[in-house]
């Protein structure tokens, strides 16, 4: 009869085990390779408002240099909705390849404060990639037919028709809705909120007369204000824009309490390997200091971001909490 040799547990041990560090090894390997060979095609760009809005104009900027370091088509998909739920929870739930890219506001993190029933975690179910820029505030703008031509102005008016007056925002829980019911909490004026998909239709309602009045972003506001189409009431930062001189701050227009600016970030699917993460970060920040990309933003009242992905995610778990106190603060927190 042949013998069969007899292995030891110990020894198959030893060989299943190196066969399982070489498979692992193997494995880095590959995704290494992998993030190295990243990108290998177009990337989408998911911005969750309507298309021509501030959002836009931010991603137009960034996508004509990050198209040429990235050596592959970066485009944007307008997904706008829900005051910027639908797209980004596109995102949430995307591949964690590389290839879907959120770029929104600061509503990410603050929608959740004011809705209830919002689909996705922002600190959570996306990996932070960096703030791209900042802005001095939204101009609280008004329709021509509107004849406050001042904050003091604009509230006694508010107070002597209770609920007559309305305000544009694009979507609950984003800063230009936050502004607003800022104002109004502070004030105990009552002026009726209209929601829409994002600033352009917005500021087309404002336009043809169907709202009275918005908070709205820098770069959105300064076309309308310099052609005579809206008139600026104040700015919600603490400094005064040098491009509208003239524009007090809301601090300065009567309430020295105030004070609210917004941001742009940009963010990957949630499980996004850190060499793609690190990739797409080096890149943007690359991007941003750019001084066409720098001269740019200040025309339209935007200073260039860039913080690390750990800042950044540092940055978002405080503008969480601080947000959640907000509207607890004003009375709209989600229920």
């Amino acid at each position: 009869m042949v013998s069969i040799p007899k292995v030891s547990y110990a020894c198959a041990f030893v060989r299943v085990a190196a066969a399982a560090v070489c498979a692992a090894a193997l494995g880095s390997v590959a995704t290494t390779a992998s993030a190295q060979a990243y990108p290998g095609k177009l990337i989408r760009i998911i911005v969750p408002f309507a298309a021509g809005g501030p959002v836009d104009l931010v991603g137009r900027v960034l996508t004509e240099k990050l198209t040429v370091y990235l050596r592959q088509p970066l485009v944007i998909d307008n997904r706008g909705g829900a005051g910027s739920v639908l797209g980004s929870d596109a995102v949430a739930k995307a591949p964690p390849d590389g290839y879907t890219w959120l770029l929104s506001t600061g509503s990410l993190t603050s929608i959740g404060a004011f809705n209830p029933n919002v689909p996705f975690d922002p600190l959570r179910d996306f990996t932070p990639v960096t703030i791209v820029a900042r802005n001095f505030g939204q101009i609280l703008i008004v329709h021509p037919g509107v004849p406050a031509k001042s904050l003091k102005e604009l509230l006694a008016l508010a107070k002597a028709q209770p609920g007559k007056l309305n305000y544009a925002a694009a979507g609950i829980g984003n800063i230009t809705y936050i502004a607003a019911e800022m104002m109004k909490a502070m004030t105990g004026v009552r002026i009726a909120d209209i929601q829409y998909k994002g600033m352009a239709p917005a500021m087309n309602e404002l336009l043809g007369g169907h709202v009275d009045m918005a908070f709205a972003p820098t770069q959105t506001a300064l076309p309308l204000i310099q052609s005579g189409k809206v008139r600026a009431l104040a700015l919600t930062g603490p400094v005064r824009w040098k491009v509208l001189p003239d524009v007090p701050t809301m601090r300065e227009a009567g309430l020295p309490a105030y004070e609210l600016v917004g941001w742009f970030g940009l963010w990957l699917p949630p499980g996004t390997p850190p060499q793609i993460v690190g990739r797409v970060h080096s890149e943007t920040v690359r991007a941003l200091g750019d001084p066409d990309v720098k001269q740019r933003f200040d025309e339209v009242g935007l200073e260039p971001g860039g913080i690390a992905p750990e800042a950044f995610a540092k940055f978002m778990r405080q503008d969480v909490s601080e947000m959640q106190a907000l509207a607890r603060k004003i009375g709209i927190a989600a229920r």
